[in-house]
């Protein structure tokens, strides 16, 4: 059986600790039941950040975009978050999706690799919504 909450708690780390190394000011709130994982400061604004893992499926990075609450799928809307804090172990990378981006759906798309049938309308690139680290953009 998979240890969702350890899965969760790992995703978690991951991208405070990037986000962290990208020179963002994170903020964790008290308790649970939050809708969110953690808030970026972003100029004196709190911007409210939903953690989820990515898995990598025919060259996109996938996520989910719902919340189990009790007995249903909920999907989360834009008055509880303003961004997903994606984490895909297959590219090693933290991806920072702001919500209206990814509309009423139960997941969301990152292509990584051209799509098979090379469509590029209407393709959120991966590359797009990387949280970099100062070392990677800044080679100082």
């Amino acid at each position: 059986m998979r240890d969702t909450s350890a899965i969760g708690n790992r995703t978690l780390g991951v991208v405070l600790s990037t986000l962290l190394q990208a020179g963002h000011r994170p903020l964790l709130p008290f308790g649970d039941g939050h809708p969110y994982d953690l808030a970026l400061d972003q100029d004196g604004e709190l911007r409210r950040v939903q953690c989820k893992t990515g898995r990598l499926v025919r060259g996109a990075v996938v996520f989910a975009t719902t919340r189990y609450t009790g007995r249903k799928h909920r999907t989360y809307q834009d008055h509880e978050i303003d961004y997903f804090g994606v984490h895909c172990p297959d590219t090693d990378a933290v991806y920072l999706v702001p919500i209206k981006e990814v509309g009423p759906h139960t997941s969301a798309y990152l292509r990584v690799e051209p799509a098979k049938n090379n469509q590029a309308k209407g393709v959120r690139w991966a590359m797009d919504y990387e949280v970099r680290t100062k070392s990677e953009w800044c080679r100082c």
